[in-house]
């Protein structure tokens, strides 16, 4: 059966042409939203496993009481957002996300989300770039998780001003941006040996663990493996 797609918005940005599209799954009511760029699939609504592990395996691991600020990297279609304003210890949620149509999607209810975290009184979303504008400036609003899904993987780049990030020089300035035993979270389409010792370099305890799904759609038996990587800072 043919694919149909309701085209949402199309538009050339920084990072390559972007498509927001809604289509039904074949044989169901089920809608499922889709951003592509450049034709390839960035996020969609139909599998949010990892976008949902990212906040709740970091907020597990980190395991402080109430008040916890968190800033997540990379909006996409907000369920990180969402799962970390879940936790009932979380007191506020910044998101900064670079390009200002995805927000406008959010804003303007084109997301599955928009209306669940447009009224979240936790929740503040920002325009700008997460790695130059703030992780790699001096630290003025410590956060106690920063969790970022901005990248396909440490070396499968959006954009190479990203690098520094998965270098130690990179991580030794987002470290700065932690509460006394915060916790990064980042996440990752596969595990990346470098990265991870990048991380034990810098942090007094690192650790990655895996997210596994499958794609129901696909009856293939192929069981789909990402990365969330985890670091925390010095106590």
């Amino acid at each position: 059966m043919a694919k149909s797609f309701e085209v949402l918005a199309d538009l050339d940005s920084p990072i390559g042409r972007m498509h927001l599209r809604r289509r039904t799954l074949p044989g169901t009511s089920e809608v499922i939203t889709e951003i592509t760029v450049d034709g390839s699939m960035l996020m969609s609504s139909l599998n949010t496993v990892s976008e949902t592990a990212l906040a709740t395996r970091a907020l597990a691991w980190h395991g402080g009481g109430d008040g916890l600020r968190v800033l997540v990297g990379g909006l996409g279609l907000g369920y990180t957002a969402q799962a970390a304003l879940a936790d009932p210890r979380v007191a506020h949620v910044r998101v900064i996300d670079r390009l200002p149509e995805v927000i406008g999607w959010m804003k303007d209810g084109l997301l599955p989300l928009s209306d669940e975290l447009n009224a979240e009184p936790r929740l503040r979303i920002d325009e700008g770039d997460v790695y130059a504008e703030l992780l790699a400036k001096p630290e003025h609003e410590p956060y106690d998780l920063v969790l970022v899904d901005v990248d396909h993987n440490p070396r499968e780049l959006l954009d190479l001003k990203s690098a520094p990030f998965y270098e130690w020089y990179g991580q030794g300035e987002v470290a700065a941006h932690l509460r006394p035993a915060g916790v990064l979270g980042v996440w990752s389409s596969v595990d990346d040996d470098h990265f991870a010792d990048v991380l034990d370099e810098v942090y007094p305890e690192a650790n990655r663990e895996y997210v596994r799904w499958s794609n129901h759609q696909v009856d293939d038996g192929i069981e789909i493996v990402e990365v969330v990587f985890l670091a925390r800072a010095d106590g």
